[in-house]
């Protein structure tokens, strides 16, 4: 994990550079696509609840659209004015408080002590540990949807994986990979499987036991994939690192406490949502206070002056702003290319690819649609409404059962998202463990790979016993 001069949280300079490039580079990629790509339009309308939806009937049709330079120059700015513009905000909120409170944990001490007291309690049997940490996180992303929500753990997993001998790319792989892949096999996720079920009129988390199925199989292959590589990685815990790290620290002890207890209610609260829905809509500020008020008091308790909290937690702040120009650029290509009216004709073009196509393999090609348009659309629900309205009849047509496009829909929109270099928590997550993109994808292209083929196996196996 990176830090600053005065301790906590900070985005390395090499990092931040090549994430800005990779960025910028796609953000011209989308700028030369609104010139060769003909502007046009699905007709939408509202349904029941309000949400807009493709208009099957209606269909699609060309219009006029194009995005002036100067405009799409300024869409990183412009794009906090876009409509839907909420979860960026909230996105950015969120940073901030991570990189505050960080920053202040790190200063008062409180996140070393933490750590020495974990690896002295698990060293011996780390890999164990490892299996439970990947089981936890896959489990918060597939029984509840959680994947912004669990970004202010992986610094903790990352600092935790170094003092147990391994790397940032195992943290990371441990936590934000293993969130990633449970929100993708989707067995109970409401932001993907649950808003698409709906409309596509099915039961809600109906035909579970195949997502469930695919939860296991990838659970062993991620597993597998992050002990091998942190077996080739791994250091020996000397003696004091596993006897004798520390003297106990009555006020660290009870700050400790204080952090746990509360970050724990802040969880179990998230965990609610999964039957509480109204809860749904707020997981990531419930997420963000928790953490906040659990910062706040155990620095305070650890004996940290409110004084010297609010400076740490301002500096802390300004460390994270690389983070934040990263996030508006890339959420910039999205607007780019709704503003220039050409992410309906991507979108339709795909549609009737589909129709040339031999039918077993509509599935695989439902599966590629969703990979690519997660690329400009990260938000799960948003794709929904989206792509389930044209995607669900396409496979009817070829005799397809909704149930396995909904998982197609799952696999597609979820382990991109650990992936691409426009999701957010991806580059969030990056820049607070000090690795860059290129790095990551180093690391990770393997296992997404591996991932494609075992996916595509799982959808083509479905088709086949009529799943």
């Amino acid at each position: 994990m990176s830090k600053n001069e005065k301790g906590g949280l900070n985005i390395s300079v090499k990092s931040f550079i090549t994430a800005i490039v990779v960025i910028f580079v796609l953000m011209v990629a989308s700028y030369l696509l609104t010139i060769f790509v003909p502007a046009g339009e699905y007709a939408r309308i509202a349904d029941s609840e309000g949400n807009m939806i493709i208009d099957i009937e209606k269909g699609f049709s060309y219009t006029d659209g194009s995005i002036p330079f100067w405009k799409w120059l300024l869409s990183p700015i412009l794009v906090l004015g876009a409509s839907g513009n909420t979860t960026l905000i909230a996105v950015v909120a969120f940073l901030f408080v991570i990189g505050g409170i960080f920053t202040s944990l790190d200063r008062c001490g409180l996140m070393k002590y933490m750590l020495e007291k974990t690896v002295k309690r698990f060293g011996n049997v780390r890999y164990k540990l490892m299996a439970i940490i990947m089981l936890f996180f896959m489990a918060m992303g597939a029984m509840i949807g959680s994947f912004e929500e669990c970004v202010p753990l992986v610094p903790i997993v990352v600092a935790l994986a170094i003092n147990l001998g391994w790397d940032a790319l195992t943290g990371i792989s441990m936590s934000l990979l293993a969130v990633g892949c449970g929100f993708a096999s989707g067995v109970c996720n409401p932001f993907t499987v649950g808003v698409a079920q709906q409309l596509a009129g099915l039961p809600m988390f109906s035909g579970a036991w195949m997502r469930l199925f695919s939860f296991a199989l990838i659970y062993v292959v991620l597993f597998l994939f992050t002990y091998m590589y942190a077996k080739k990685k791994e250091k020996p815990l000397s003696k004091t690192v596993t006897s004798d790290i520390s003297a106990p620290d009555l006020k660290k002890d009870k700050a400790l406490i204080y952090f746990v207890t509360i970050l724990s209610i802040g969880i179990l609260t998230v965990l609610s949502s999964g039957f509480i829905t109204a809860l749904q809509d707020y997981t990531m500020i419930i997420v963000a206070v928790m953490f906040l008020l659990a910062g706040i008091i155990s620095t305070l308790v650890s004996g940290m002056s409110g004084k010297e909290l609010g400076k740490t937690f301002f500096n802390g702040v300004v460390s994270i702003l690389p983070a934040v120009v990263m996030i508006l650029m890339a959420s910039s290509i999205k607007y780019t290319l709704e503003e220039a009216h050409v992410l309906d004709t991507i979108l339709h073009k795909a549609v009737g690819l589909a129709e040339t196509l031999p039918g077993w393999s509509v599935i695989l090609f439902i599966y590629l649609i969703v990979l690519v348009m997660n690329f400009f659309i990260p938000s799960g629900s948003a794709k929904a409404f989206m792509l389930i309205p044209l995607i669900v009849p396409m496979a009817q047509i070829f005799g397809i059962s909704t149930q396995l496009c909904i998982v197609a829909f799952a696999f597609g929109d979820g382990f991109s998202n650990v992936f691409y270099p426009t999701n957010p928590a991806l580059l969030i997550s990056l820049g607070l463990a000090d690795t860059s993109y290129g790095k990551w994808f180093r690391f990770s292209w393997k296992f997404q790979a591996i991932n494609l083929v075992l996916t595509s196996a799982i959808l083509l196996f479905g088709l086949a016993i009529g799943y």
